[in-house]
């Protein structure tokens, strides 16, 4: 069964379309269509109609038309995205003038033509510009010029602006202070309260064929729902009313109870369609996680905070100990007797007085590209061995500044001779054939240690 059967009606009682037949009398739609014709018949030349969205102007330009048929000669203009040019030419094929593409001045020209023409019959011509808060200032300031259109004692054209908020900014501007001085009558719509909108739906459900006899359609807690969600728009009125309606008839009542128009605005609410999820499992899986999501969101918070305060009172702990371990290791330094290095401190070669060496030290070291005294047929693979009867000689070449240390690992009596209990010391020797060629200055000094000097030698 169709809507209209399940609840009685010949007509769509909740269209969208601009029926003058459903049109609602209110307070504030009556007060507005009388400024209208008022202003019409006192020939003021302009009147404007401003209200929010979705409050009826359209429906109630509609009769005004109706009202002036047989009275005036009407023109009713909504396309207002254009130019100026493009506006009169809207003007003159809606009144039936043929605009043969001329300029703005030949149409001008013509439209005055037409207008005198009309008046010599005594009838009047009334131009409805609906939508017109997108109007340019160009095309503005050609409405205004439209005002100029009148003879000594009366105007030819009257001219009726309707729009939204926005167009009473515009007209508040300084650049159009002429044309707001010519506005003589400015009509309002308001919202409905919860009385009137239920005087509206059921306003609408009669037009549309509904008898009293068949009981309420709506029921009291759907009307409150429908006064509190709608805000008192009429459009809004209408969109929950239908989609409640088709709810109701898919599921067989008769009655529009306050659970469906819940449900309504729920599927009719934009930004909740817009942040649901596009798959049902996501959306349900979402919502199932939104109270762990909350849950781990405090204790997050409350762990941060725990351990911020546990930082806090942290760092000057550490900042002590460390500072009271610091002066604690310098006391400890302090209270500490000065000893030796165990080594004892290196002398260079050069302040050292030449002293044989012992038997046990008279192997001489391996340099590099040094030439040790051989018989022949021997391999030259280990140090040669310096009598320790073969006397000794200083070397002709002067001893270098800086001396050169021998590393630990690559000279193994290094440790045979660390237990010596006397100071280091430092023994310079030269090779004993006196044929050799004389060592590289980087190996002519060698830091030795004390073990490997004379006893009885003098630092």
């Amino acid at each position: 069964m169709s809507l209209l059967g399940h609840f009685e009606l010949t007509a769509q009682p909740f269209g969208v379309t601009p029926d003058p037949r459903f049109i609602y009398p209110s307070a504030t739609h009556r007060e507005a269509l009388s400024c209208l014709l008022h202003g019409i018949a006192s020939d003021r030349g302009f009147t404007a109609l401003i209200a929010e969205p979705g409050m009826g102007k359209t429906t109630l330009l509609f009769h005004l038309l109706q009202s002036l048929k047989g009275k005036a000669r009407t023109a009713f203009l909504f396309q207002t995205l254009c130019g100026p040019r493009e506006f009169l030419s809207a003007l003159l094929d809606d009144l039936g003038i043929d605009d043969e593409g001329g300029s703005i001045g030949a149409m001008q020209a013509k439209l005055n033509h037409y207008l005198l023409e009309t008046s010599s019959e005594g009838r009047q011509v009334v131009v409805i510009i609906d939508e017109a808060q997108n109007l340019d200032e160009g095309v503005l300031e050609v409405v205004r010029m439209l005002s100029n259109f009148e003879t000594a004692n009366r105007k030819l054209m009257h001219v009726v602006l309707a729009g939204q908020p926005q167009l009473a900014k515009k007209l508040a501007a300084e650049n159009l202070a002429q044309l707001r001085q010519r506005i003589s009558i400015i009509a309002r719509l308001d919202r409905f309260g919860a009385d009137e909108t239920r005087e509206y739906i059921e306003h609408r459900l009669q037009v549309a064929g509904r008898q009293s006899s068949s009981g309420p359609l709506f029921a009291k807690q759907a009307y409150a729902l429908i006064a509190e969600r709608s805000q008192g728009i009429p459009r809004n009125i209408n969109n929950l009313c239908f989609n409640a309606m088709s709810l109701a008839c898919a599921m067989k009542k008769r009655v529009v109870e306050g659970a469906m128009i819940q449900e309504t605005v729920r599927d009719l609410e934009l930004t909740t369609i817009a942040a649901r999820p596009v798959s049902a499992e996501k959306e349900t899986t979402a919502e199932a996680s939104t109270p762990r999501k909350l849950a781990w969101q405090r204790f997050s918070q409350a762990t941060w905070r725990r351990a911020v305060s546990l930082i806090a009172a942290a760092v000057p702990l550490i900042c002590l100990g460390f500072v009271s371990g610091k002066a604690l290791g310098e006391r400890r330094a302090a209270a500490l007797p000065e000893r030796p290095e165990a080594n004892g401190p290196l002398v260079p070669a050069a302040t050292a007085a030449a002293q044989p060496l012992p038997e046990d030290a008279s192997r001489s070291l391996d340099f590099k590209d040094a030439k040790q005294t051989q018989e022949p047929g021997t391999r030259l693979d280990a140090p040669a061995v310096v009598p320790a009867s073969a006397p000794r000689r200083r070397s002709s070449r002067r001893v270098h500044s800086q001396t050169v240390q021998r590393s630990t690992s690559s000279a193994g009596w290094t440790a045979k001779f660390s237990s010596s209990l006397r100071p280091p010391r430092v023994a310079a020797f030269t090779h004993s054939d006196p044929g050799a060629p004389e060592l590289e200055p980087a190996a002519q000094q060698v830091l030795l240690p004390a073990s490997a000097a004379m006893p009885g030698d003098k630092p």
